[in-house]
């Protein structure tokens, strides 16, 4: 009897040592983590919480089945130098496998010029796409001469602003969406009826017009991410950079 069961235990014993690295490789991949890193307008500024630009990305994201986890880097106030500043501690807290950027709109307010706003743009991204991160880059353009009940800008401080976010997406490899606003311009209706009361910030309605723009180029970039891990994957695994912290 006794030689009977150690005989099943020798059976067994094969079994019991593939279990856990079968029961490894059947786990899903846990969902990609999406950082979206800005100011007022990703922190959602004003609007109850479900409302707010990175809860209706989320959900929107959901509705399309995407498998992604959309979490908030956004700082109210924040400019392109604070960003410059706090981007590595963003990126350690929340280890995103992407990260969108949308910077520069206080920068606009504050009369900053454009060619300080893409050097510490030019900074963030490098920093964010350490570990071969895909990036997404999301403008704020001045508004056209011209446009519906929106006041002109000076046409050189215009054209200045707007190769800002073409340029650094080439150079940093990024998809771009060029200016977070033109929905909201595009619209229907006058283009302050998608705003808060202060006429800066969007309003639940207008970041839902937002994120209906917003939404495809997200998919792209969670895209990008899978592309880029199946490739990761598929070669032998490097050292990590040292000067990163995710």
């Amino acid at each position: 009897m006794r030689l009977r069961r150690r005989l099943i235990v020798l059976m067994l014993a094969p079994l019991l040592t593939l279990a856990p690295a079968v029961a490894l490789a059947q786990a899903p991949a846990p969902p990609l983590r999406v950082l979206v890193f800005g100011d007022s307008l990703t922190e959602g500024y004003g609007l109850p919480r479900k409302d707010g630009l990175v809860p209706q990305l989320q959900a929107w994201l959901d509705r399309r089945g995407q498998d992604a986890t959309v979490l908030n880097g956004g700082l109210s106030g924040d400019t392109t130098a604070g960003g410059r500043v706090r981007i590595g501690y963003s990126i350690a807290r929340h280890r995103p496998d992407a990260v969108v950027v949308e910077l520069g709109g206080n920068d606009l307010l504050l009369g900053f010029g454009p060619a300080m706003v893409e050097d510490n743009l030019d900074s963030i991204l490098t920093q964010a796409a350490r570990r071969d991160r895909p990036l997404l880059l999301v403008g704020i353009a001045l508004p056209d001469a011209g446009a519906r009940d929106i006041p002109a800008s000076d046409s050189t401080e215009r054209a200045a602003w707007a190769a800002i976010w073409p340029r650094l997406a080439d150079r940093h490899r990024a998809l771009l969406l060029p200016n977070l606003f033109q929905p909201l311009y595009d619209a229907p209706e006058d283009y302050r009826a998608y705003l808060q009361a202060d006429g800066l910030h969007p309003s639940a309605r207008g970041v839902r017009e937002i994120v209906e723009v917003l939404g495809p180029k997200v998919e792209e970039l969670i895209a990008e991410t899978r592309r880029r891990r199946a490739l990761a994957d598929a070669q032998p695994e490097t050292d990590l950079d040292p000067a990163d912290g995710g």
